[in-house]
């Protein structure tokens, strides 16, 4: 009898004690559920993540080589809320990616140069995100610091051909420029009354092979937009005023254009290119937009 007791009294114990190491167990696994519940709650609510989980899918941009900097900040950033998107960036230059949205062979277009009235009669609609001004760049080695838009036509057009004429050295100038369809071009061109006329002796595809040109020879004049400078150039005044960030925002700096996203009308976007185009027509943009080198629109 007293071994039956006994041996009740130890089942009785080990019972209870399974039941506390059970208890134990489930407690633990919900208060690391709890503690990864109120992460994401905390993460949320601060807009680090916002949308992260809401979102999936691609969104192609095609366009502007000169909108590189900005449309990368951009997307880096849209894509590090909404981590289930990717966002992809094709440099063919302005026309290209215009007729790309024509065509139906991207979701947004990048276009460094507004539409023309032909273009928006094809459905097409642009939405300016930035201004950024065109620098006129020479090579380091020169020591010209500042020309006029007359000035500049005047080497464009040729008439204007030697670098002491403009207090230079003595040097034939050698013209560098962008492929027709460039919005850089069709925006420097408009305002310098160039269209049409200029002497090119290089007519380049990218906004990186202008400033590469320009580097490797002394007696190169270009333009580039200012968002892309590097320390390979040395970027001339234009009237007496330097290309920067407050100078275009203030319009004293005259050589500048638009960034324009560009859609057609009547298209509707997926969810994740109308978020992005969202993002980058909201107030948060415009610090990436700054840290590109253009100046925000928002």
């Amino acid at each position: 009898m007293k071994k039956k007791i006994l041996s009740l009294i130890l089942c009785s114990a080990m019972a209870a004690m399974t039941l506390m190491t059970g208890c134990g167990s489930t407690q633990k696994a919900t208060s690391g559920s709890s503690e990864k519940t109120a992460t994401a709650s905390s993460a949320s609510a601060s807009g680090s993540s916002a949308s992260s989980g809401s979102l999936s899918g691609t969104v192609a941009t095609d366009g502007s080589t000169s909108m590189e900097k900005v449309i990368g900040y951009l997307s880096e950033a849209f894509m590090q809320k909404n981590s289930g998107v990717k966002v992809t960036y094709n440099p063919t230059g302005s026309g290209s990616g215009i007729e790309a949205v024509g065509k139906g062979s991207c979701d947004i277009g990048l276009a460094s140069r507004d539409l023309t009235d032909d273009e928006k009669k094809t459905g097409l609609t642009q939405t300016t995100i930035a201004i950024d001004g065109i620098a006129m760049i020479i090579n380091p080695k020169n020591n010209v610091k500042d020309l006029s838009i007359d000035q500049i036509s005047k080497i464009y057009t040729g008439e204007t051909k030697n670098w002491k004429d403009v207090g230079g050295s003595d040097g034939q100038i050698v013209v560098i420029g962008r492929e027709a369809a460039s919005g850089t071009r069709d925006g420097f061109e408009t305002i310098t009354n160039t269209k049409e006329k200029c002497k090119y002796a290089q007519e380049l595809t990218s906004t990186g092979d202008v400033i590469q040109t320009v580097a490797s020879n002394p007696n190169a004049i270009g333009y580039a937009s200012l968002a892309d400078l590097n320390n390979s150039v040395k970027a001339i005044k234009v009237g007496g005023v330097a290309p920067s960030e407050n100078t275009v925002k203030d319009g004293s700096y005259k050589i500048q254009r638009n960034f324009n996203l560009i859609t057609k009308d009547g298209k509707k976007l997926s969810a994740p290119a109308q978020a992005f185009f969202d993002y980058c027509t909201g107030s948060e943009a415009g610090q990436y937009i700054s840290k590109a080198g253009a100046v925000s629109k928002n």
